[in-house]
């Protein structure tokens, strides 16, 4: 089940919710609806990620919690807030580290997903005790052009 919460008059910020799961083709939908059609294929890429982690990780695919999406656009910058109901993690790599240095070797290695984020966004933080993920993408005349077509 997706719920989708009506925008406050006084805020910018839309919110959907949804039980774990990793069906996620209508959510990704939703939060494309406003991304300009150039880069929507590697926001998607991203974003995607990000949900099976809550849902996957965090959530264990416990189909009683529920993954929240808080998302806004201001001005340029796209804002994604994803809220799992999991116990937070430890982020192998700080934030001030270049991700490129934590490139995962081997395919049972973690970390390919917090590299893809780290690469398709402009800003990535956690906050709540590593259970709320934030991702910011700006999108104006100096931005890199779209690594996926």
């Amino acid at each position: 089940m997706i719920a989708i919460s009506p925008r406050p008059i006084e805020r910018s910020w839309n919110t959907i919710s949804f039980a774990s799961t990793l069906y996620l083709c209508p959510i990704l939908d939703l939060l494309l609806v406003d991304i300009p059609r150039q880069w929507q294929a590697e926001i998607r890429l991203g974003l995607q990620e990000a949900l099976v982690n809550a849902a996957k990780h965090g959530n264990n695919l416990d189909p009683r919690k529920t993954v929240v999406v808080r998302f806004s656009a201001i001005a340029d910058e796209y804002w994604w807030a994803i809220a799992d109901q999991g116990k937070g993690f430890a982020c192998a790599c700080p934030c001030h580290v270049d991700p490129d240095e934590h490139l995962p070797h081997d395919e049972g290695e973690c970390g390919r997903g917090l590299f893809i984020l780290h690469q398709i966004f402009d800003q990535v933080n956690w906050d709540d005790n590593s259970r709320e993920l934030k991702l910011c993408k700006q999108f104006n005349q100096s931005s890199r052009l779209p690594m996926l077509r």
